[in-house]
């Protein structure tokens, strides 16, 4: 390529707080219109916004967990702009004095660790929502997430492609997730992302002209919205062109990003001092409470278990891309399962009932203690590693213990030699010519017997015994 790709983010965050940022309105998520609203949050004259404490608190920890410098004095700010969904003609929000400054977040790029420096850390309240469809030729307005708490995190512009972004915002997500400080449900809009992106001929020091793109809610909506918009301002300036400072919105059902406004300067919003608010001042102390408070980071986490558990970095990373996971293997692990036989059942046959019923581990009726109780079993020669996972999934349906199942449907292994013998000659009796051709060198046949077998057993032979007697069965 011709061109280097410059790119910066600036993520939005909804803080899991029970109330708004300046009221005591709830913040839950799906309530019908205009139900979770007082006169503070929909702007009424007169009113006093107050802090919410729990919000200042997650954003201090965020800075913590993301290497930022906490600030001691911060203040709140208005940002002036109008718009139907902001109903006091204003938002509440940081300007010069922000909660969190400087930071970094690391991600893996082809192999080597990459830092992405971050600019600051604020807080601010949400707006309302415009609701168009169905309503007409007019719109709605539901003022339910006005004044909801966002953490607005801010990258420096050190993000080269689409996939870096996307990498970010995954890992971000993860740490937000750990920490529980915000729940990353893009598709709810807890969590938001507006991407800053321009070009520049490679040399060139100055940065091109940017765009902002909206309306990026997935993973894979960042990366097409930013590697559309990348070719899009190439193009431009190989015919000649000019790119135009502006906000865009991306069209997923298009693929597509399009022009939606010219793009603001800060003094556009004529920030000035909140009157209503005092300083946020920040003692030491509480800060050093709330890093005591932290809990073990993913990236921490996963060379632990690599060190500790001997897992690949493969299964390291899966199993702590979740705080959920990570703490469901461990728990497995201190009750005595094998780490790597753990960390198996976990990414295929939990994570493949988990995907199908698109739940959380946190969902999940399968706890630990039984899952440990299962492998207990297979180790003893009770039941096979086949019937294992039909008991794995009852266990995952019903909750029963592994015992129990086993009990109920029957499933114990069948072990006795003489029983096992005794159906290795049914088999062999009913299939002549396969015996002959297995003995005329077609050695690939013992699979087929050991199907028929274990048809036969419903599975409940010991497989092992079934191999060894086969073998002196049909070598003799």
């Amino acid at each position: 390529m011709q061109y280097e790709v410059i790119i910066g983010l600036e993520i939005h965050a909804q803080l899991l707080t029970d109330s708004k940022m300046f009221c005591g309105c709830s913040t839950v998520f799906g309530s019908e219109p205009n139900t979770q609203t007082c006169p503070v949050c929909i702007g009424m004259p007169g009113v006093l916004p107050v802090i919410n404490k729990k919000a200042i608190k997650y954003v201090i920890k965020t800075g913590l967990a993301v290497n930022c410098e906490i600030s001691s004095y911060s203040r709140f700010a208005r940002k002036n702009y109008f718009y139907p969904d902001l109903p006091k003609g204003y938002q509440i929000s940081q300007y010069e004095l922000p909660l969190c400054e400087g930071g970094y977040v690391e991600i893996t790029v082809n192999g080597s660790t990459k830092k992405i420096g971050l600019t600051r850390i604020h807080l601010e309240e949400d707006a309302g929502k415009n609701i168009h469809e169905g309503a007409g030729n007019y719109s709605l307005v539901d003022l339910n997430r006005a004044g909801v708490p966002l953490m607005e995190i801010v990258t420096e512009p050190d993000i080269r492609t689409p996939e870096e972004a996307s990498k970010f915002m995954k890992k971000l997500r993860v740490i937000l997730r750990h920490i529980d400080v915000c729940d990353g449900n893009m598709e709810q809009g807890s969590l938001r992302c507006d991407a800053n992106v321009s070009v520049r001929p490679y040399g060139q020091k100055e940065f091109g002209v940017k765009t902002e793109i909206k309306n990026m809610n997935s993973f894979k909506f960042i990366e097409k919205a930013l590697d559309y918009e990348i070719r899009r301002q190439i193009k431009v300036l190989k015919d000649r062109g000019k790119i135009i400072q502006e906000t865009r919105l991306w069209d997923s059902t298009k693929g597509i990003t399009e022009s939606m406004r010219s793009k603001e300067e800060a003094h556009d919003y004529r920030y000035f001092p909140e009157p209503d608010l005092v300083p946020v001042e920040v003692d030491g102390s509480w800060i050093a409470e709330i890093k005591a408070q932290l809990v073990e980071l993913p990236d921490s986490r996963q060379q632990r278990f690599i060190k500790q558990y001997g897992l690949p970095e493969y299964d390291a990373d899966l199993l702590t891309s979740e705080r959920a996971v990570a703490e469901w293997f461990e728990g497995a692990v201190k009750l005595g399962g094998d780490p790597k036989t753990v960390s198996n059942w976990m990414m295929g046959e939990l994570m493949r009932l988990l995907n199908e019923e698109n739940k959380q581990i946190e969902e999940c009726g399968l706890k630990p203690v039984q899952f440990v109780g299962l492998l207990k079993l297979i180790d003893k020669g009770t039941i096979s590693g086949k019937i294992a996972k039909a008991v794995f999934e009852e266990m995952y349906k019903t909750g029963k213990n592994p015992d129990t199942i086993v009990k109920e449907k029957g499933l114990i292994q069948i072990t006795d030699e003489a029983d096992i013998e005794k159906v290795i000659n049914e088999v062999l009796e009913k299939n002549p010519k396969e015996v002959e051709r297995f003995r005329a060198g077609e050695e690939k046949l013992m699979g087929f017997f050991v199907g028929q077998i274990m048809k036969a057993t419903k599975g409940k032979a010991n497989p092992k015994i079934v191999n060894e007697l086969l073998k002196k069965k049909l070598l003799t």
